[in-house]
């Protein structure tokens, strides 16, 4: 079985340990190993130790006029991680803020002119992606969960734009074989996504007056995002 490594870049807790089972299950895999980026630097032997890595969601956000020193070191670990999947044979899955991470090192833009609230939408698989292992069998289109206050409007050079929406256009892309990105959630079912808003509910992601029907509109959703991550489990072999 692929080893598989769930790097965590979120400050809250419980959050974390929900996000780390959600991906656990999304995978497909008895057990995950996890690194808290917060917590610990990347280890330079990380990328040559795992098959696979996953990268979860963070209240961080590329766009800021400030960011601190722990954002800044986060950063740049995540960005190692995009390297080593560009260069070797590590495979990786960068989720929500980790998508404006990689976006930025490649030289694309990040703005928050399309940002989507928490909730369900449906994306677009691009005729680009009918060859994907992981994003092709979805076509054409499938439903995810997404919260996220900043996005981009066209893929970074080089990258293949995979999934699509009209309220965010770059929803998913790949760059060269083993690098993966994503805007929306893939990992969780609806009511991952519900508990989690309890510890986010006045950081801006939904009006927290509307918190009940935001919860209510989300748990009635019916997503198929968790079979990308299925395949890119199968496909490290």
């Amino acid at each position: 079985m692929a080893s598989i490594l769930y790097v965590c870049v979120r400050p809250e807790q419980g959050a974390a340990d929900a996000e780390h089972q959600s991906f656990r299950r999304a995978l497909g895999v008895p057990s995950l190993d996890r690194w808290d980026l917060l917590e610990t630097p990347l280890d330079a032997s990380v990328p040559e130790q795992y098959d696979g890595i996953v990268v979860g969601g963070s209240p961080f956000n590329v766009v800021v006029e400030e960011r601190g020193e722990l954002q800044r070191r986060v950063e740049g670990d995540l960005e190692r991680l995009a390297r080593a999947a560009l260069d070797g044979p590590l495979s990786a899955f960068f989720t929500c803020y980790g998508i404006g991470v990689v976006t930025r090192m490649l030289g694309g833009t990040v703005g928050s002119a399309v940002p989507e609230s928490t909730r369900a939408t449906q994306v677009r698989i691009t005729s680009a992606a009918a060859e994907d292992p992981i994003f092709g069998p979805s076509a054409p289109a499938m439903s995810v969960l997404t919260a996220h206050k900043e996005g981009s409007i066209e893929p970074p050079p080089g990258a293949v734009l995979l999934a699509t929406n009209d309220d965010c256009p770059v929803q998913a892309y790949r760059v060269g074989n083993r690098l993966y990105a994503t805007q929306f959630h893939p990992e969780v079912t609806p009511q991952d996504f519900v508990d989690r808003m309890a510890y986010y509910r006045t950081t801006g992601y939904f009006d927290p007056r509307e918190y009940d029907l935001t919860a209510e509109r989300v748990l009635a959703a019916s997503v198929t995002g968790t079979d990308l991550l299925r395949r890119f489990a199968a496909m490290l072999g």
